[in-house]
């Protein structure tokens, strides 16, 4: 079984960007989960046809998600699809107080 992908927000870039923290947040989840289905299809060797066949995506899917389009994606297709390639995910909350 691959690494725990643990999940936290804190400084995030988004808000630097101008978004509401609640997109923010969601979009750096969002972020995080992406870079490490990428960093799996990257260090598997397997094709985009095995790598979508395994993750339980397209290959357009895939593409779309190699190509950062995160916004394709909701938090919890993220969510299955980090699953799918391995990880544990769990979120953690923390107070920002």
């Amino acid at each position: 079984m691959r690494e725990k992908l643990e999940l936290v927000s804190g400084r995030n870039v988004h808000v630097d960007r101008g978004c509401k923290k609640i997109e923010a947040a969601n979009l750096r989840l969002r972020s995080q989960l992406r870079t490490r289905v990428v960093q799996f299809y990257q260090e598997s060797g397997m094709t985009k046809r095995a790598a979508s066949k395994a993750l339980g995506l397209t290959q357009p899917k895939l593409n779309a998600l190699l190509r950062g389009k995160v916004s394709d994606f909701p938090l919890d297709a993220l969510v299955r699809i980090a699953v799918r390639a391995g990880f544990r995910v769990q979120v953690r909350v923390t107070s920002t107080a």
